[in-house]
């Protein structure tokens, strides 16, 4: 979900664009070894899980890429990306976070779901994180930020040398919002709900 420096979901104002999203509760994994794991969706600004059918269709979406894959969510919130991700048969995921309350939650998640070195928790802000990463380290990301910061621009300047040859990348954004890529990307598939925009890209040809 991806100001200053890097400002995971919460922790900062509250994200208006997509009212009545942050709400305590929980959200479930929807496929794979983890299916129907509750994951902890806590009651802080700018916190806005991908909604379960948004979800469903972006893992349909990549399902030929998850076998093996080194996964990257840049701001990971509740965890639904990254877990549903090695869920479903990537290799690897690192989830980075910024509010020490959602850190606590993944990591008993992580724990509770015996996952070891197959998911990596960082706290971290992740735009001051992303440059001490090794370059091509990644073969899928997901980058969702709260809406209200405009982080589309900031994180994907830092995060695009960090993804392999032919990665995937996946950026969520208000309904009507573009978020801007650069030259070298090309997109793959797209959709719309009410409250969203969600789209996934791949590097072009030329990187594979």
């Amino acid at each position: 979900m991806v100001a200053s420096a890097s400002k995971n979901k919460p922790g900062h104002a509250p994200d208006k664009t997509v009212p009545g999203r942050a709400r305590p509760g929980f959200v479930r994994v929807i496929g794979g070894r983890w299916r129907g794991t509750k994951l902890p969706v806590a009651d802080a600004p700018g916190l806005r899980p991908s909604g379960d059918r948004v979800r469903e269709t972006l893992f349909n979406w990549l399902l030929p890429a998850l076998p093996g894959a080194r996964v990257l969510d840049v701001f990971a919130g509740s965890g639904a990306l990254g877990f549903e991700a090695v869920s479903r048969g990537a290799a690897c995921a690192v989830l980075v976070e910024r509010e020490p309350r959602l850190v606590a939650n993944l990591r008993a998640t992580a724990e509770k779901l015996r996952a070891g070195d197959s998911v990596q928790i960082v706290q971290a802000d992740a735009l001051a994180w992303l440059p001490q990463q090794a370059d091509g380290g990644f073969d899928i990301a997901f980058v969702d930020p709260p809406f209200a910061q405009d982080l589309w621009a900031s994180t994907l300047a830092a995060l695009l040398p960090k993804l392999a040859p032919g990665a995937w990348l996946y950026v969520e954004a208000p309904a009507g919002v573009d978020a801007p890529l650069p030259a070298g990307w090309t997109l793959h598939r797209e959709g719309r709900t009410r409250e969203v925009h969600y789209a996934l890209y791949r590097a072009v040809a030329a990187r594979v």
